[in-house]
């Protein structure tokens, strides 16, 4: 039986791994059972708390130590060095011992090492890069890279005279809707049934309130010090983060002494979504969040109206790039951080909420901005390292997966 060896590199956040999650699990269903291949996925490198999500995925997990590139002085910069060659003799092992096809990464910390080792050992290397402006580990490995795939058109500037796509970004087996890659067609059944899962009636909109997997400390403060007005005209549900959601449970159950029922029966928050979060986009009529890639083309694929606060210090401004081109295309206000004043931000929201058809309007603008058959077209071009030619346009893909 032949063999398909791909190995999968990228780390540091949620923005890193669900897009190779969505690969991965587009590899497994196009090579299946009777392909005549025998799959072998692996992922080298550092991936935090998302471990055990790699491995429920099928994914042979390899822990190479991880290091960081800062364009800024640090005394974690000298320490990070000796951590980078540590991690070249780890990865040169490593990879020889597995040798894939094709090297697929999706940049962050702890990469670089391992592509380098994989253009020493002359293995194809493929990127994907989610942001309008792209990290520094990208743009260097963009320089050896057979091919990158793109999330934002605005992003080809970087890559000139390479081998560049534009595909949007994958979105995980776990929040498509139906058959297909398309963007999602929600239906009032649907979304009661998602206000029925949080234990929500169908009387007030509901707003979806996200920081990233994360969290953002600047959006939870503005949830809690304005509650009572928010749960007047909304049912709130709100993605506080792991790295937050210890402080903030305090800080509520001493303000749930003084709100009412009323208050608390309106408002929801959790410290990850996880499996939940398919509910919480289906549930939602309007969404206020960070501007990180993986989140607007989630935004985009359930056809959300939103609110985005770019996290103002994000590496080369890549979530006030990502923002911007997403409100260029009409689906979204962008509101700067230093301009994210609780009072403006009220009046936005009850403003946006109060007038339908821009709601619809908006929702159609950010459908129209999801790129389907993202997560295909990566998978595709992967698995073409090993001798297995799936699909080899997006036409074809689309006409496959309709049969």
């Amino acid at each position: 039986m032949k063999k398909a060896r791909i190995l999968l590199v990228g780390g540091g956040s949620g923005g890193h791994i669900y897009p190779l999650i969505a690969v991965a699990q587009k590899i497994r269903s196009f090579v299946g059972t009777d392909s005549g291949y025998h799959l072998d996925l692996r992922y080298f490198g550092d991936a935090g708390g998302y471990e055990g999500l790699i491995k429920e995925n099928g994914i042979e997990y390899s822990h190479i130590i991880s290091s960081k590139l800062r364009r800024y002085f640090s005394f974690k910069n000298f320490v990070d060095f000796f951590k980078f060659f540590a991690a070249i003799f780890q990865s040169l092992f490593k990879v020889f011992l597995f040798m894939p096809d094709v090297v697929f990464s999706k940049g962050g910390p702890g990469s670089l090492p391992i592509i380098f080792v994989c253009k020493f050992f002359a293995i194809p290397i493929v990127i994907h890069e989610s942001d309008s402006a792209p990290g520094l580990t990208n743009l260097i490995s963009g320089k050896i890279s057979k091919k990158i795939f793109l999330a934002f058109g605005s992003a080809q500037r970087y890559f000139p005279n390479k081998n560049v796509e534009v595909v949007g970004n994958p979105v995980r087996n776990e929040l498509i809707m139906g058959e297909g890659d398309s963007a999602a067609q929600i239906t009032e059944a649907d979304q009661k049934n998602a206000r029925d899962h949080f234990g929500f009636d169908q009387k007030d909109p509901v707003l979806l309130v996200l920081g990233g997997s994360q969290g953002a400390v600047v959006i939870n403060d503005f949830v809690l010090k304005n509650i009572e007005a928010l749960t007047v005209k909304f049912k709130v549900l709100h993605q506080v983060g792991s790295n937050n959601f210890n402080e903030y449970k305090k800080d509520y159950d001493f303000l749930s002494k003084t709100i009412s029922d009323k208050v608390k029966n309106n408002y929801r928050f959790y410290s990850y979504f996880g499996d939940d979060l398919k509910n919480a986009y289906i549930a939602s009529d309007l969404v206020l969040a960070r501007a990180g890639a993986g989140t607007i083309f989630e935004i985009a694929y359930f056809g959300k109206p939103s609110i985005l606060v770019p996290l103002p210090d994000a590496a080369n401004d890549h979530q006030v790039l990502n923002a911007y081109e997403f409100e260029e295309a009409g689906a979204t206000f962008d509101i700067e951080q230093e301009n994210f004043l609780s009072h403006l931000v009220l009046v936005q929201l009850e403003t946006l909420i109060s007038k339908t058809d821009d709601l619809k309007k908006m929702s159609k603008l950010a459908a129209a901005f999801f790129r389907p058959f993202s997560a295909d077209s990566i998978a595709s071009y992967l698995l073409s390292f090993s001798g297995l030619n799936i699909y080899r346009d997006k036409k074809s893909i689309k006409e496959a997966l309709l049969k």
